[in-house]
């Protein structure tokens, strides 16, 4: 064989150069497919877990429903029928010819004040079900107009007591407006129960905006703050966990009225709309309460 015809042949029978590059990027390409091909099985694997977990949290969420439902029904008619019987055989007793004697009047005066005080905390727990069983969809709610409505409700019992309420300026917000005046309501009221005796007692109740990372304007989907202070009586910040469980309360019945119901409620509330509240207290100095709530939410239970 000439010298040209095995240069020819060898030319053809070695590896091109870019031969091995190629197949190398094959084997890569391979291998990427294969890794996409898993962390798709993966995903679709998370996938079916996820959605099972969200039936499963909607089915006990249903459940749940079911069972607050069958309580606020229970509440209204059940365990408050008792309560109507005492009291009026109480009252139809305390009417006979002749009376009660002056021990006995005594003893029917604080079964009466019992069972006033039962069918309270039973209409405390009652509204307390109906945040979630009653609750209403989300729409704009003018934070402002809500607190003067508020304002407006409770402008006879403020007057009586001496008092004075500073609405400032609120934001708007997506909430259920009934539970927005269910919240401002129990917060005002608060400020002006726990009173300093001889202090003029204010309530002033104002808003913000939060600002975002960068420092600008909150965007769609920010946050907000609710503000009610009070120059009242003040409390313990040790106690401040304690205050929003149900049925706590950190004074006598004597002293102060209520069933220690307020708070909870306004909580249960602001985790509603996906919000948060706190407090900052000091004895003898008055308290302040902080919400702060979705600007928008997509939220509905």
């Amino acid at each position: 064989m000439s010298e040209c015809a095995q240069k020819s042949f060898s030319e053809l029978t070695e590896p091109h150069p870019g031969f091995a590059e190629a197949l190398a990027q094959q084997d890569e390409l391979t291998a990427l497919r294969q890794r996409v091909a898993a962390l798709e099985a993966q995903r679709q694997q998370l996938a079916e877990a996820l959605e099972d977990a969200l039936t499963r949290h909607a089915a006990e969420r249903q459940h749940i429903q079911a069972e607050l439902e069958q309580f606020a029904h229970a509440a209204s008619h059940d365990l408050q029928e008792p309560l109507r019987k005492i009291q009026t055989f109480g009252n139809l007793l305390n009417k006979l010819k002749g009376g009660l004697c002056e021990e006995g009047q005594d003893y029917m005066a604080r079964m009466q004040e019992a069972a006033r005080r039962m069918q309270a905390m039973i209409e405390g727990l009652l509204e307390y079900s109906r945040i979630t069983t009653r609750g209403q969809s989300f729409g704009a709610v003018d934070l402002a107009r809500v607190a003067r409505t508020v304002a407006l409700d409770l402008k006879a019992g403020i007057r009586r007591m001496g008092g004075c309420l500073e609405v400032g300026s609120l934001p708007e917000v997506e909430a259920d407006l009934a539970q927005m005046q269910q919240l401002l309501r129990h917060l005002i009221s608060n400020g002006f129960k726990f009173r300093q005796p001889g202090e003029t007692p204010v309530v002033k109740v104002y808003g913000r905006l939060l600002e975002d990372r960068t420092g600008g304007s909150p965007p769609r989907g920010g946050q907000c703050q609710i503000f009610v202070e009070d120059n009242g009586t003040g409390f313990e910040e040790m106690f401040l966990d304690r205050i929003f469980g149900i049925f706590q309360r950190l004074h006598g019945r004597n002293t102060y009225e209520g069933t220690g119901m307020g708070l909870p409620i306004c909580r249960r509330i602001v985790e509603r709309h996906g919000g948060s509240i706190v407090a900052r207290s000091e004895v003898g100095k008055g308290s302040q309460f902080i919400v702060t709530l979705p600007v928008t939410n997509n939220l509905t239970t």
